[in-house]
């Protein structure tokens, strides 16, 4: 069966993203209001002045050369110079592929190879790794968001900021947002190499008018940016979510707990968006009891699975009555699923109901495909205007990921319940096979996180001396805590079948993850490889 969303369809709004989301703010009741704010220091941008401000430096772009079918590079922590510079690159026509700060320069050259990049937009921080990746693959010029101390860099590289000091004119680009691409984030590369995930202007502005349709308009809310903005979830969901619904966005560089208090504390922030390591360190650090967290209003953990109890114990430490959570992947724009903040009793562990526009398919994991009904877990697969064009020169990835029929196949495996509210359960390759029976690593981290002396854990498959699998945990004991190897194997066992009994324990001081909060368990599967070879 097909799974339709409760709310009315929304028509595909085929706007340029910066039309989307910036459309008529330099002028009416929000002109003034506060856009953005650097979160440590306080400088604010308003609405008027981030418009005007990319408009300008729109003009500068285009005037150094950059123009339509060029793909930027946006290599940058989060900052107020970074919606300047997405929005100014974006009216020039070009696409943005988003770069994490943290990427090496290897890993920096193969992505601007694989895009064919002609520009990169970075820092005088991150300038270094910019120009060592420009060594691998040369790009027409590397732009500064801030002005370098070095005279050298200053005298090499412009800044935003005399871009923007141009008077030629805004540029014009003839765009057609069904086919023409905003953004061009790559798959996080958990479970293999990244691919390019073209996302047309499209596909991302109706995106945001969908997540509109479940959380409506908020002028004014304080919302706190710690996600990337280098990752398809902090760029869209948070910054050109919450500007589009003429928000104020509070920017963090990076997560620091105790910048990340101060921060709420200080700008008196209502709305939350973080990843599943944040609601653990609110779940349970002790610096969280020293500050006045008060106005926050909601939290919403996306981008990686979340289990209920850190999520239930961090809203019980905010005196909120639950945490919600969203659902999405960057082939979708990113989102599918949210649960709005208004709603009053959601089922514990739920990422929502279907955005409007949307539809879903559960596929059978055993014998031929069929499809499946209400409680039953299977691969999710979506339908709807928010689906990627397609993976950068990657024909066969692509038909493998999208049918004919344009549903998406995720690889992500949950169920729905009678309400119509999502349960993610884990990835389909991800599944522990052991006995005949599928183990979910997911279920036994969240077992796992229960007991107190564990601070986080993972878990994956490992194969036996006869290639059998069996689940093998990475544990992170509390600050203080002493472990023993069986003590953690007997606690799981007295709470679980046999066959999803832990069989192996190491100790970690700390699970491997993606900056969204994404277990890697390439590299554990690397550890286990490993060791099992005497390394």
């Amino acid at each position: 069966m097909v799974f339709h969303s409760d709310y009315p369809p929304v028509v595909p709004l085929d706007r340029p993203i910066h039309e989307a989301v910036l459309g008529g703010c330099a002028s009416g009741e929000h002109a003034e209001r506060p856009a953005l704010v650097d979160g440590l220091t306080g400088r604010s941008v308003s609405y008027r002045e981030l418009d005007a401000g990319s408009r300008r430096l729109a003009a500068g772009l285009a005037e150094a050369g950059v123009a339509k079918g060029d793909v930027v590079a946006l290599h940058s922590p989060n900052s107020l110079a970074y919606p300047l510079a997405f929005f100014a690159t974006t009216r020039t026509g070009a696409t943005v592929t988003p770069v994490s700060p943290l990427v090496t320069p290897a890993e920096f050259a193969a992505r601007l190879r694989d895009c064919a990049a002609r520009w990169i937009i970075t820092t005088a921080a991150l300038l270094p790794v910019a120009r060592l990746a420009a060594a691998g693959h040369p790009v027409a010029g590397i732009f500064l968001c801030d002005e370098p101390d070095d005279p050298g860099a200053a005298a090499a590289h412009r800044s935003l900021a005399d871009l923007a000091a141009t008077s030629a004119p805004e540029p014009e680009p003839d765009l057609d947002p069904a086919v023409d691409l905003a953004v061009l984030p790559y798959s996080s590369g958990t479970t293999g190499r990244p691919k390019g995930v073209m996302l047309t202007h499209r596909a991302v502005s109706t995106n945001l008018a969908q997540a509109d349709a479940v959380l409506g308009p908020r002028p004014g809310e304080r919302v706190l940016a710690v996600l990337p903005f280098s990752h398809v979830h902090g760029l869209v969901a948070v910054l050109n979510r919450s500007l589009r619904a003429r928000c104020t966005v509070v920017v963090l560089p990076r997560f620091d707990l105790e910048q990340f208090l101060t921060a709420v504390q200080r700008h008196r922030v209502e709305a939350l968006h973080v990843a599943p390591p944040i609601v653990l360190a609110l779940a349970k650090h002790p610096l969280v009891d020293r500050f006045d967290l008060s106005s926050v209003r909601y939290v919403l953990s996306a981008t990686a699975p979340l289990d209920a109890g850190p999520a239930a114990a961090a809203a019980r430490r905010l005196g909120l009555p639950h945490l919600l959570q969203g659902y999405g992947m960057t082939e979708l724009s990113p989102l599918t699923h949210i649960v709005p903040p208004g709603e009053p009793h959601p089922p514990l562990g739920t990422v929502g109901r279907l955005a409007p526009g949307t539809e879903l398919r559960i596929r059978s994991l055993d014998g031929p495909p069929r499809d499946l009904g209400p409680g039953e877990d299977g691969e999710l697969l979506f339908r709807g205007p928010q689906v990627m064009k397609g993976y950068l020169g990657r024909e066969a990835d692509t038909a493998a990921a999208v049918d004919p029929d344009g549903w998406l196949h995720t690889g992500d495996v949950g169920h729905v319940d009678a309400d119509g509210w999502l349960f993610v359960v884990d990835r389909v390759k991800e599944l522990i096979e052991r006995g005949g029976h599928r183990v979910a690593p997911a279920e036994l981290e969240a077992l796992l996180l229960t007991h107190p002396g564990i601070t986080d854990a993972a878990v994956i498959g490992v194969a036996d001396a006869h290639g059998a699998e069996h689940p093998k945990a990475y544990v992170v004991p509390a600050f203080g805590c002493e472990l023993a190897e069986q003590e953690v194997v007997e606690y799981v066992a007295r709470r679980v079948a046999p066959y999803k009994k832990v069989r192996e324990v190491e100790f970690l001081d700390a699970v491997p993850k993606s900056a969204t909060g994404k277990v890697l368990r390439r590299e554990l599967r690397a550890r286990a490889a490993g060791r099992g070879r005497g390394a």
